[in-house]
């Protein structure tokens, strides 16, 4: 019998396929049915005479069906990912996402269909629950690389030369001498600096031990990196981060997010789950979104075709069934008529809606502080704050987790008083103020209705059924127990209960982790229509660029507004290690006025507005004509592309085709006047 070996270095993920190849070429050499591979160490694939390789390594989906309970989430789905690529998967909350990531781990089985893994791949997926325990945290991912740690505790007891060789040459392999390094960077990378990396992992909290697990899981480069929403735990800068991690990352890699921004940078491909089935997009999700609008525009015009050609035939076979000279026509039609694959009509998941009641307006400024400083105790946490809130404001909290950010926070919705200083709030300020864990508070046997009416006693059914609405809750989900609602449906719940007052600020602490990608979209909606001040923390970058105008940066003890945009934000944390300090400096603080003279505020704030109107005015009139001519056009080609259409004469086709082009000119320079108009109220508002 004769034994080949192939040897590849431990990074080089071809190694595997190409030997694979080299065996399928030496069986063929030697007239051997088929290789087989026989273990990896040391980075050779050793083959011998046997059974089969594995071809080209990928993982495939191939008509798989799950159910729980009497629900489908997937029905004869299929797809194919290979060796290599960055997938985004995307779909709606409770669509089965996370469950497809077990299936492909092998945690659960499939009820029909298959998921195939290739054979030579490692596979790694997140955890739901964080880990535990004594070790500090460089030392709890160390430990995340088993056959690291037996090699090591190994060669501290073996004895037989042959083995401590073996054992020796792997541990090289696998860069056994830089592994704590290694392990280190990405823990900085998450967000924990040199001190935090030798405290005990039991010392931390529940959120901050779910990016010790995430580390863990990046240390052990698995070939294929599942990854089920990575950015809930993290914050802003940890996340971009992770974003260039994973551009460099040399495995498989599908990521489970609703983070537009990480999808847009990091896939390749998206794999879209809806109806219970899988289709696979070339590109970010920017373009996933323009392909699918495509595809269903496309679908809409075949299925009416299809529909015309099967009145026809219909027709036809009706007429001449029963005439003896086209009864075999009519037979053959008929056939026709059974063959034809009839085009699925897409069914429109429901719609995502968020509404914000408008607060009535009050004197600016809403909040202003100076010189302040707050903390817990007599342990100051942010000091020398200089800040102004007004109505119009959109402000995003930069800085990372740790910094204070969340401390501010708690002073502006009134929840912590300063330690020095003097601050001054409009009389009959309102705040509505949400965190990530006002979920987990809620009631899970209340309804969204009960809980409402526990909070607004005074207020009607009625007034308590429409305040629901407004978060998108149905006749029938109002009624619904909480701890049935999906984590999605509790955020809207929570933000139907802070918005009920009618607030004047909204203070928002990382919003979006529980909610998909629409209803992301109808979060950034609900922000920019509402007529109050918005404070925002996020992770989430497509959130920040669409809803904030302006920026404070906490860091170094303070916080002050940042002089850039999150493009330069991002520049700087990538820049350097002395990125801290540089962005630091890049905040600076704005005076305020004297607050003693309200009174001149309120003139030169009234002559500010008043000076504003027309351009606002303007401004809206753009946006009308631009709705309009967008809803005409969007008439027009719907007509235009309805079968009837065509029946209707040359003169109705001319006039549409005129109408049509003369709408599209008039829509190219609406919009480009509204974008001239939005350039000179930016410029005048931070003027």
């Amino acid at each position: 019998m004769v034994v080949y070996g192939l040897r590849f270095s431990e990074g080089d993920r071809s190694g595997p396929r190409i030997g694979c190849a080299v065996a399928g070429a030496l069986a063929a050499a030697h007239d051997a049915p088929s290789l087989r591979r026989q273990g990896r160490a040391s980075g050779v694939i050793v083959v011998i005479p046997s059974s089969p390789c594995t071809s080209t390594a990928m993982l495939r989906i191939d008509n798989l069906t799950y159910r729980i309970g009497n629900r489908v989430l997937f029905d004869r789905a299929s797809a194919v990912v290979n060796a290599g690529q960055r997938v985004g998967f995307v779909g709606r909350n409770g669509a089965g996402k996370t469950t497809l990531l077990r299936l492909i781990a092998g945690v659960i089985e499939p009820e029909d269909g298959a998921v195939r893994v290739s054979e030579r791949w490692r596979v790694g997926v997140t955890s739901q629950e964080a880990p535990s325990g004594s070790q500090n945290l460089v030392e709890t991912v160390l430990a995340a690389d088993h056959e690291l740690t037996a090699l090591q505790r190994e060669a501290a007891t073996a004895t037989d030369h042959v083995r401590i060789a073996d054992i020796h040459e792997r541990l090289r392999d696998k860069e056994a001498h830089s592994a704590p390094a290694r392990a280190a960077r990405i823990l900085d990378g998450l967000g924990f600096d040199h001190a935090s990396q030798l405290q005990p992992l039991d010392t931390f909290s529940g959120g901050w031990r779910m990016r010790v697990m995430l580390a863990a899981l990046l240390f052990t480069r698995p070939d294929l990196l599942l990854l089920d929403e990575p950015t809930n735990h993290l914050d802003l800068e940890a996340t971009m981060w992770l974003e260039a991690y994973l551009r460099r990352y040399g495995g498989t890699v599908i990521i489970v997010s609703h983070d537009r921004d990480l999808l847009n940078s990091v896939a390749q491909k998206i794999l879209h789950l809806e109806h219970g089935k899988l289709n696979l997009y070339q590109g970010g999700y920017d373009t996933f979104e323009r392909t699918r609008r495509m595809r269903l525009e496309h679908d809409v015009k075949l299925r009416a075709r299809q529909e015309e050609q099967r009145a026809h035939i219909q027709k036809f076979v009706d007429r001449f069934r029963y005439k003896a000279t086209k009864a075999r026509q009519a037979q053959s039609r008929l056939k026709l008529l059974e063959r034809m694959e009839p085009i699925p009509e897409h069914r429109d998941e429901a719609s995502v809606i968020f509404r914000f009641p408008d607060p009535e307006p009050l004197a600016p400024p809403l909040f202003s502080a100076r010189d302040v400083s707050i903390g817990y105790g007599e342990r100051p946490v942010l000091q020398r704050l200089t800040l102004r809130l007004d109505d119009d404001d959109r402000i995003a909290l930069l800085g990372a987790n740790g910094n204070g950010k969340s401390t501010l926070i708690r002073l502006l919705a009134g929840r912590l008083s300063p330690l020095e200083g003097d601050i001054s709030v409009a009389p009959n300020l309102r705040v509505g103020y949400f965190t990530q864990h006002q979920a987990d508070e809620l009631d899970p046997e209340a309804t969204p209705i009960v809980e409402l009416a526990r909070r607004r006693p005074k207020d009607s059914p009625e007034r308590i059924r429409s305040q629901l609405a407004r978060f998108g809750f149905s006749q029938e989900r109002v009624l619904t127990d909480v701890a049935s609602l999906s984590g999605g449906e509790k955020a809207r719940l929570v933000f139907a209960l802070i918005t009920a007052a009618a607030p004047h600020i909204l203070l928002l602490d990382e919003p979006t982790n529980h909610l998909d990608v629409d209803s992301r979209q109808a979060l950034i909606q609900a922000i920019n229509d509402f007529a109050g001040a918005v404070v925002i923390v996020t992770h989430d970058p497509h959130v920040i660029k669409l809803t904030a105008n302006r920026f404070w940066l906490v860091a170094d003890g303070t916080a002050a507004p940042f002089d850039g945009d999150l493009n330069d934000y991002r520049n700087l944390l990538l820049s350097g290690p002395d990125n801290g300090k540089r962005a630091s400096s890049a905040a600076v603080a704005a005076p305020l006025p004297d607050p003693k003279n309200k009174r001149d505020q309120r003139r030169l704030s009234a002559a500010r507005r008043e000076a504003l109107a027309p351009l606002r005015h303007d401004l809206k009139h753009a946006e009308l004509t631009v709705e309009q001519l967008t809803a005409r056009k969007a008439e027009l080609e719907t007509a235009m592309s309805s079968p009837e259409f065509y029946n209707g004469g040359g003169e109705l086709m001319v006039a549409h085709q005129t109408q049509l082009r003369l709408v599209t000119r008039d829509l190219a320079r609406a919009e480009d006047r509204w974008l001239e108009l939005q350039e000179q109220w930016e410029t005048a508002r931070f003027a």
